[in-house]
């Protein structure tokens, strides 16, 4: 029997963001109907049975509650700690389970735990969280009817998806995490609200892509050079001022070698943020090739992943990071439809 996947995140587009910028904020009523639009598209298309996460605000069971709904919704059986690490655990059980397409509801933070958790199911990302690249803006009618498509093999996955690169983060040799868009180097020294929003706190910044119609880290990359989901490898950018160091301590920098960097310094104007445009002052950039470690400068810092700061770091440790192309399958909704109407699936 067909089964899709739904994960939704009910903490998406609440974070700092919305606070110290214009970022948009999506209540859960919202996320509710666009779950309840998704199982429409599914039903519509034939699929019998869905899983979806459990979550505090209960955002897939209050969807279901429908006359026209028929699906037979089940949630995972697992604990929840309202961390990412539900999403992580809960897209690695859908593997498990057979889950052949999963729909998943927030921004590039909830999409890098889904890749955390299981890279090799096909994903159809819908755009819940404030500063998204990974996530598309796409109706849930549309993302319902496309999942299920492909959840039933009528559509295959190398017809219509893009297998999503990755920044592999390395500390002193060994695998540490992973990041789907970029990973940022910050000067800052503690976690914190997590959230980056202020670039001055920055000094160096890796990308799998740069986006010109993006917010944020991606769309000041793509003013220096345009590279897509399906472009080979990614971006390297090192932000004016990188030498200052925060301790007094000289950096120590690492040149990287083996491709082309941008000629001289740069000020780039992008949107970093919702509603907040800004002149980007750029020292250096380079594009990265894939499965090349970078190694970077060796100082006290928090590496971000997809806008979050997530590790710690001292200068006696060794950072590298490596462009790879390893996560999901993405579904390209728009071309996903235009094929099935090619091959006639929506004709009855």
């Amino acid at each position: 029997m067909t089964k899709v996947g739904i994960i939704a995140n009910p903490a998406a587009s609440k974070d700092i963001r919305r606070l110290v910028a214009q970022g948009r904020v999506i209540p859960d009523w919202e996320k509710v109907n666009i779950v309840r639009r998704v199982l429409l598209g599914l039903q519509a298309v034939g699929v019998e049975q869905v899983v979806a996460m459990p979550d505090g605000s209960h955002l897939c069971q209050r969807a279901r509650d429908d006359s026209q709904l028929h699906v037979d919704l089940s949630l995972l059986e697992m604990p929840t700690y309202f961390t990412e690490g539900d999403t992580i655990r809960a897209a690695g059980m859908m593997a498990q389970e057979g889950v052949t397409c999963l729909v998943t509801l927030g921004g590039d933070g909830t999409n890098r735990a889904v890749a955390c958790g299981s890279s090799t199911i096909p994903v159809v990302p819908i755009s819940t969280g404030t500063n998204n690249v990974f996530p598309q803006m796409v109706e849930g009618t549309l993302a319902g009817l496309v999942a299920g498509l492909v959840a039933s093999g009528k559509l295959l996955p190398d017809w219509v998806s893009v297998t999503s690169k990755t920044l592999a983060v390395y500390v002193d040799n060994e695998y540490r995490d992973l990041a789907l868009v970029d990973v940022a180097l910050s000067r800052e020294r503690y976690v914190a609200t997590r959230a980056i929003w202020d670039l001055s706190t920055l000094y160096e910044v890796f990308l799998t892509r740069a986006e010109p119609a993006a917010i944020g880290l991606s769309s000041v990359g793509a003013r220096l050079q345009h590279i897509s989901l399906s472009d080979a490898g990614g971006l390297r950018y090192v932000l004016a001022g990188r030498n200052a160091s925060p301790d007094g301590e000289p950096g120590q920098s690492t040149e990287t070698q083996g491709m082309s960097h941008g000629a001289g310094q740069s000020t780039v104007l992008a949107p970093v943020a919702p509603g907040m445009v800004a002149e980007v002052h750029i020292a250096s950039w380079a594009r990265l090739a894939e499965g090349e470690r970078v190694e970077v400068e060796r100082r006290h810092s928090t590496i971000a992943l997809d806008g979050e700061r997530a590790l710690t770091v001292t200068p006696q440790q060794k950072v590298e990071i490596s462009v790879q192309r390893n996560g999901p399958p993405v579904v390209q909704v728009e071309r996903a439809l235009q094929v099935a109407a090619e091959l006639g699936l929506f004709r009855r």
